[in-house]
């Protein structure tokens, strides 16, 4: 069994999932890809479920039925891998947005004393590209905002390429996150740091999608913006 699984959320991504699949098994580390499909129409599932039979033991599928939001793909996900278990177990975007190469570097800070890896674009070094100057500014107010009601001393709270040991989610209360869209990223970060885990940042570039459509939402901006209220009143 390799130590380490990389979660991949997808939902009509046929434009990018077997070249995030394969590039993903080019590294030089063994590391094993589950993909979360919420039911595809566009036979983002059929893909996986073809390249199975070239990697088997390897890559893995687990389809839902309807699209039911990233973060309880991510929960499906993590109680999949504790079940194998898997010591690592990553999170990762489809689009690569997220570059597989900095899997590795997520890895070995997990491997040397962070307890969760949070691949970051507002720490020292991290950068964003192909984000026009309004997304860029969002992001870095919704950064600021939520530092400021969470003192949590995470640049980028809202990093969705992150690293956990098993030993974080094996102690979070899966069953108790409520968030799915960005909200979900801060709330598990802030759970990890909550219970005491040490929570390292590492830089990124972050590459905005250049195939299939962006998943974000008013609505899941909304759910972020209210939901750190909660996490910070005790309310979730």
């Amino acid at each position: 069994m390799a130590q380490a699984v990389v979660i991949i959320p997808s939902y009509n991504e046929k434009e990018n999932i077997e070249k995030i699949i394969r590039k993903v098994f080019s590294l030089d580390d063994n590391f094993h890809i589950l993909v979360v499909d919420d039911g595809s129409p566009d036979g983002t599932a059929q893909i996986v479920k073809n390249l199975t039979a070239e990697f088997p033991g390897r890559l893995f599928l687990e389809g839902r039925k309807g699209k039911l939001g990233l973060g309880t793909a991510y929960i499906h996900g993590f109680k999949w891998a504790l079940g194998k278990n898997y010591d690592f177990i990553f999170e990762m975007d489809a689009d690569f947005s997220h570059n597989p190469d900095d899997l590795p570097r997520l890895l070995n800070a997990c491997k040397n004393g962070a307890d969760v890896a949070v691949g970051s674009r507002y720490t020292g070094g991290g950068n964003v590209e192909n984000w026009p100057l309004n997304r860029k500014m969002l992001s870095q107010f919704a950064s600021l905002y939520v530092r400021m009601i969470l003192w949590m001393p995470v640049m980028d709270p809202t990093a969705g390429f992150k690293c956990y040991k098993k030993e974080v989610l094996s102690k979070l209360n899966l069953d108790a996150i409520r968030f799915i869209g960005y909200a979900f990223q801060i709330e598990m970060k802030y759970r990890a740091y909550r219970a005491g885990f040490r929570v390292v940042e590492v830089p990124i570039t972050f590459i905005d999608r250049k195939e299939g459509v962006s998943k974000m939402s008013m609505s899941i901006f909304k759910e972020a913006f209210w939901g750190v209220i909660r996490m910070r009143l005790g309310k979730n």
